[in-house]
């Protein structure tokens, strides 16, 4: 792998909608030179592009080595991976086709060089879902294009903060179409791919995963729906029989305000808002959005484009920068995970732990 390199891995950056924050947050973060002493970053875009905005920021002073192939990244500098070299109309802001073409160029290129292993991590800018779908890119985002690219039959969206972690059983589907979506199938994959998450991406023994009811009240045993008793249950029940150590159905709303995903390394919620509030409402720190189930380590900032402030130097880079260090952090749990499991004596050990009693989790 490319962080042989001086022993720090090697992290690309898309950027994201060029009409969005994308550029600035990255000119904010990577002109610190301190991130040079954990990584080595490498941007996907073009030198136009990175010179338009940083027009828009006097006050930064960023310097980068330009190159046209992964071979020659510099270890010592921050990278610019020329993506395209004509000139691009950029106008903050603005919602159009060729921003949404450029944020897939960077894109595509940078998740390539991901699956080749030319570079370590992708810390993605956000995208607008709108103009980025084409006949060229069929998807809504970046989860189902990761997983198209990488040829994985699942994928989970893992919302990650200091607190908590939920993930999504759907993701940007319509409120209307979520029920059709929910079957234990789907339910048994996630499940299975959120405990092999939280083993080797964040160093979790024995995770301990929620989750949540679709209908209100958990269904009231199918009285306001029979999602729970029918669907969910069942999958919980396997789960378990597969030595996944889950709970639930929950009401949702219960479970947040009472505080019981204190109680658990993940929450699994069934549509995108259900878990999306309460983590953007309760999650401490800076949220960012991970990737699980793909070989390479994605992790992006939990906000999108932001066009109301684009251009006008206002964007807060806190949460990017957050998704720069889950990134590293990942790679690096990653590579101790599997160290660790070569040995047959972790291995024997780790089921001694994991068939210890644990802490009774009662249903409040």
């Amino acid at each position: 792998m490319s962080s042989t390199f001086e022993n720090k891995p090697v992290i690309g950056f898309t950027c994201g909608d060029i009409n969005g924050i994308g550029t600035e947050l990255l000119i904010k973060t990577l002109s610190d030179t301190r991130m040079l002493d954990i990584c080595t970053p490498v941007i996907f875009g073009s030198n136009k592009l990175i010179n338009f905005y940083r027009k828009t920021l006097p006050d930064i002073n960023i310097n980068f080595v330009a190159i046209k192939e992964a071979a020659r990244i510099n270890t010592k500098q921050l990278n610019l991976y020329t993506c395209w070299e004509e000139e691009v109309s950029i106008t903050p802001g603005i919602l159009s086709d060729d921003a949404g073409k450029y944020a897939t160029i960077s894109l595509t290129i940078a998740a390539e060089a991901l699956k080749e292993g030319k570079i370590d991590g992708l810390v993605t800018a956000p995208i607008h879902k709108s103009n980025v779908k084409s006949p060229a890119f069929d998807f809504t985002g970046h989860t189902p294009y990761l997983k198209n690219l990488f040829g994985v039959n699942d994928v989970v969206m893992f919302m990650v903060a200091e607190n908590m972690k939920v993930a999504l059983l759907t993701e940007h589907v319509a409120v209307k179409d979520v029920a059709q979506y929910i079957t234990k199938e789907s339910i048994l994959s996630k499940l299975q791919l959120v405990n092999n998450s939280l083993k080797r991406d964040f160093n979790i023994v024995k995770p301990k995963i929620a989750v949540l009811a679709l209908n209100p009240h958990a269904g009231d045993e199918g009285l306001i729906g029979k999602e729970e008793e029918e669907i969910i249950k069942p999958a919980i029940k396997e789960a378990k029989q597969k030595n996944i150590f889950c709970f639930g159905p929950y009401p949702a709303d219960a479970f947040f305000a009472r505080g019981q995903y204190e109680k658990f390394d993940a929450v699994l919620a069934m549509y995108h808002d259900q878990g999306l509030i309460p983590f953007k409402s309760l999650a401490l720190g800076e949220g960012v959005n991970f990737t699980a189930g793909i070989n390479g380590v994605r992790t992006s900032p939990d906000h999108g484009v932001a066009f109301d402030i684009a251009g006008k130097g206002k964007a807060d880079e806190a949460s990017f920068r957050e998704a720069i260090y889950k990134c590293i952090d990942i790679i690096n749990s990653r590579k101790e995970y599997d160290e660790e499991y070569k040995n047959p004596l972790r291995k024997l050990s780790s089921r001694i732990v994991a068939n210890a009693v644990d802490e009774k989790i009662v249903d409040e």
